[in-house]
């Protein structure tokens, strides 16, 4: 059996604001095991530019113009420099005049606009199938870290995804988050996460933990998860449960 270890760097989305955000208490333990291919690396550094980093660029594009190449348009950027590093390898890797076209048509869905600048492979035939979902331990009190596994087979292979996890809360702050998904052959895979509820909130609203039932729901996609762009599906998804105790 293939194994593919991915501990996802879980979001906060809360209620009352429209932006993502970080919760600490949700933390990568070891990144993605990334496939030997360069084409991969390429798609992986595409994504980084995620859909705020495509909002900044498309806003510069709209409000600046384009004064030059990829260097000068790419350090306008004020987000962290890593997203100016993937902006400039991706816009140099396929032009600067492509680069521009297609950002300001992908509505800012980040892999397709990486597979429409063939950086992220396509599989409008692919599959994927949840054989199961644990979580380990059952049950624990505020505090503990919950190991979320996901073993999945494809017959056909993936294309380029994303894996959402999704964490319906006692006191109605949503925990979600997502990890890209490599385009994989056939075989059978696994996925690992970790979700700790001890770390320290430093932004309110605050997920508290209160004691109960929390169902974690999974959902593996082909393309950006609800995406109506084309080469995108839901492929499956599963729910389990773990119980937060006194």
């Amino acid at each position: 059996m293939k194994t593919l270890i991915a501990v996802l760097v879980l979001f906060c989305f809360f209620a009352a604001s429209d932006s993502t955000k970080r919760d600490p208490r949700l933390h990568l333990v070891s990144p993605p095991v990334a496939p030997k291919h360069a084409d991969f690396d390429l798609c992986s550094i595409c994504f980084q530019l995620s859909g705020e980093g495509l909002t900044e660029i498309l806003n510069i594009i709209l409000n600046v113009g384009l004064l030059g190449g990829c260097n000068e348009l790419c350090s306008l950027i004020k987000s962290p420099e890593l997203l100016q590093t993937a902006c400039n390898i991706v816009c140099d890797v396929v032009g600067i005049k492509i680069f521009v076209d297609v950002i300001q048509r992908v509505d800012l869905d980040t892999i397709y606009f990486c597979e429409l600048l063939k950086l992220c492979k396509v599989n409008d035939h692919g599959d994927a199938e949840i054989r199961s979902l644990t979580i380990t331990p059952n049950d624990g009190p505020a505090g503990t870290v919950f190991q979320i596994k996901l073993d999945f087979t494809t017959r056909n292979g993936t294309g380029t995804g994303e894996l959402i996890v999704d964490v319906d809360t006692i006191d109605g702050l949503p925990v979600t988050g997502g990890e890209l998904l490599e385009s994989l052959a056939p075989g059978a895979y696994s996925v690992s996460m970790n979700l700790n509820t001890g770390a320290a909130c430093q932004q309110e609203p605050c997920e508290s933990w209160q004691p109960g039932t929390y169902n974690v729901t999974t959902t593996m996609c082909n393309g950006e998860c609800g995406s109506s762009h084309p080469h995108s599906q839901i492929y499956a998804n599963a729910t389990r449960s773990f119980q937060i105790t006194q």
